[in-house]
């Protein structure tokens, strides 16, 4: 092997591994980034504009222009003089020219900016509150029955909604344990989570103790499928929750360290409809 060959093989490996390591935190942080980004133009923003409006046009109202503070205390013109009130942003009469100056004195402190995301917390911490009563709740209610009525808006709110109730809802899917179950036919293992016993009316056609099993689609576990699967067999996974969820949305390329046993050792479905350990 000549050394132009060894090298590019060095480098490609090499290349390939630091690719590897670096990447997920690039990808974190630029993520991370995009979204604080978006908060602070599509939330902040807004926020932050108003509030400026609402300065402008209330104080010079309920204070007499004489006393009217500058944004920043001891502000001096070019000769080192100190600025009256109408050289320094409020400008008596104006209030379009008021705001323009004062924007431009806010854009110097970058720091103001998080007002708007301070004051956006707060909303939707007070939301929360109003809306988490009984009352707010019903109040709630039909404006989201209303909402769905919205072309448009019928077609998607459902399936955000779904998203947004499974990662922020404080009722969490209620997934037991992480099981393999013949789906969609024999031989053919899926993941699947048992979220609980089936429904009587499955349990009286199959005979036995069922359980109903949520078979999640990739690349987006929230939406999948509900079998009804018997007891004795289905075939408990030694994975968490997590593990089986990352497995499901790489589509089985991030395959977690703890799925080190073969299939045939892990727990065997026992007659009795529980699950025993194979020795």
């Amino acid at each position: 092997m000549s050394k132009r060959e060894s090298f590019e093989s060095d480098f490609k490996r090499f290349f390939f591994r630091g690719l590897g390591i670096l990447l997920p935190s690039i990808v974190t942080l630029w993520l991370l980034w995009q979204a604080f980004s978006f908060l602070l133009k599509t939330v902040a923003g807004p926020i932050n504009a108003g509030i400026q409006w609402a300065y402008v046009e209330v104080v010079p109202r309920v204070m007499d222009h004489k006393t009217l503070p500058a944004f920043e205390p001891g502000l001096k013109d070019e000769k080192g003089n100190p600025k009256t009130p109408d050289e320094g942003w409020f400008v008596q009469g104006k209030s379009k020219e008021s705001l323009r100056r004062f924007r431009e004195r806010w854009a110097e402190h970058w720091w103001l900016n998080g007002i708007g995301l301070i004051v956006a917390m707060g909303l939707v911490y007070l939301a929360g509150v109003l809306l988490g009563g009984f009352f707010g709740r019903q109040v709630y209610g039909r404006m989201e029955a209303l909402i769905q009525r919205i072309p448009g808006f019928k077609q998607v709110y459902p399936h955000v909604k779904q998203v947004v109730d499974l990662v922020f809802g404080e009722k969490a899917m209620a997934f037991n344990r992480v099981v393999l179950v013949e789906w969609p036919r024999r031989e053919c293992w899926t993941i699947g989570f048992v979220t609980g016993n089936s429904l009587q009316e499955a349990r009286d056609v199959g005979g036995g103790e069922m359980l109903s099993v949520f078979v999640p689609t990739t690349p987006t576990p929230f939406t999948g499928f509900v079998v009804n699967v018997r007891s004795n067999e289905v075939k408990d996974m030694p994975l968490s929750i997590d593990e089986a969820l990352r497995f499901v949305i790489t589509a089985g390329v991030l395959t977690p360290e703890s799925t080190g046993k073969p299939l045939s050792a892990l727990d065997r479905p026992s007659s009795k409809g529980g699950v025993t350990p194979v020795p």
